[in-house]
């Protein structure tokens, strides 16, 4: 088969904010963490409006600070959705705690009030909610919040799809007692690997901010800026090494800078999608319960009905040989190996994330496809399926 046209699944957008930026940090002969590393946290954090913003080397650590940070133990339980990435749940057995996998709303892939009220109620011993904001759009988060608080359960939001997302108006972020983002390579903004925790509390910054560095009670740039001689310092807890140096930083700062504009691109490509893929009657497109502007589009997940003329392996085989990059998000928790033997998890208890996963693809999605790239996308679709 001759390949017309060659469309990958992620492509990032760096341009010269951001190599301004990087030869800043080449030149200041500091490439760990550091002033840009500094400054990224405070813009970020201005820019969604909240407290605190502690940079770290991937959203996995931004989890395990947040649950560290919040004071779950071994033993406790802790509500997931399954429908996520490992790193949602693995940071709950890094604690020693127990995961309680729930199913999810059937096309949006979310935690909702009810499933979360439902379960609350038969494990009325759980102590955290880790809400996903699956694929750029977010729960609803008020209402869970709510829930949660009148049951004395914390919230932690798994926001690695979801920046720059809103909820009524206000950024993701500004909701539970923990948000986490990710700046992944393939993510709404990039810093190659590495990851934000946010917070509007005091304690939860300050424990975090010491435990991301080997649990030291003075920032390495404190110590090596002073003016004095300063290499006293101490270790306050055993923590562990997940900072972000300025070199990653310094590409989130120029990233940020034209967050929205990066938003907005995905968001196109996602309204081309909508438009010529709404009449196809063997495919399911996701839904936006809001605005589409208050979605980040980082996913653009179909899901192929029984109807479709090929399954979703032979869909995503099919798509390669003509050049098309898909991926899958996600294989759910309960078809993991180590979890399904684990909790003894069974598919028939998650009807919808099993109905999805048989056969969700998420398309190509990035910032500056070319009408190009989308048309040549949606024709192999309809080629393929319809």
């Amino acid at each position: 088969m001759n390949i017309k046209h060659q469309v990958p699944f992620s492509k990032v957008s760096i341009g010269d904010l951001e190599r301004k930026y990087l030869e800043e940090v080449l030149k200041s002969g500091w490439l760990t963490t550091a002033g840009k590393t500094l400054e990224f946290e405070k813009k970020f954090a201005e820019y969604l409006g909240v407290k605190f913003a502690c940079a770290v080397n991937s959203c996995t650590a931004a989890l395990h600070l947040g649950i560290d940070a919040l004071g779950i133990k071994p033993g406790d339980k802790v509500l997931i959705p399954c429908m996520t990435f490992t790193a949602t749940a693995e940071v709950v057995r890094y604690m020693g705690a127990e995961i309680i996998p729930l199913d999810v709303e059937y096309r949006t892939n979310l935690l909702t009030p009810a499933i979360i009220e439902s379960a609350l109620a038969d494990h009325t011993d759980t102590k955290l909610v880790i809400v996903v904001h699956y694929a750029g759009q977010s729960a609803h988060i008020e209402e869970i919040v709510r829930i949660c608080k009148d049951r004395g359960v914390k919230v932690m939001e798994d926001a690695a799809h979801a920046f720059p997302t809103k909820y009524n108006e206000k950024f993701i972020g500004n909701f539970g007692e923990v948000t986490c983002f990710s700046f992944y390579a393939n993510k709404t903004i990039t810093t190659g690997e590495g990851g934000m925790l946010v917070t509007d509390d005091d304690e939860i910054y300050k424990r975090v901010k010491t435990m991301r560095l080997h649990g030291i009670n003075r920032d390495i740039w404190d110590r090596f800026t002073s003016k004095k001689p300063s290499w006293e310092y101490d270790v306050i807890d055993a923590g562990y090494k997940y900072n972000m140096p300025d070199l990653a930083a310094a590409i989130g700062l120029g990233q940020l800078e034209i967050a929205e504009q990066l938003r907005a691109e995905r968001q196109r490509a996602a309204e081309f999608y909508f438009k010529k893929l709404a009449d196809i009657d063997s495919i399911e497109l996701p839904i936006c319960h809001g605005s589409l502007n208050d979605h980040a589009w980082h996913l653009f997940p179909i899901i192929l009905k029984p109807n479709a003329k090929l399954t979703r392996n032979e869909f995503i085989d099919q798509m390669a040989m003509l050049g098309i990059g898909t991926s899958v998000h996600y294989k759910p928790i309960h078809q993991l190996s180590y979890y399904r033997k684990r909790y003894g998890l069974l598919p028939e208890n998650y009807p919808n994330a099993e109905r999805t996963w048989q056969g969700t693809v998420s398309l190509p999605l990035f910032p500056f496809m070319s009408d190009k790239d989308l048309s040549y996308v949606v024709e192999n679709i309809l080629g393929l399926v319809a």
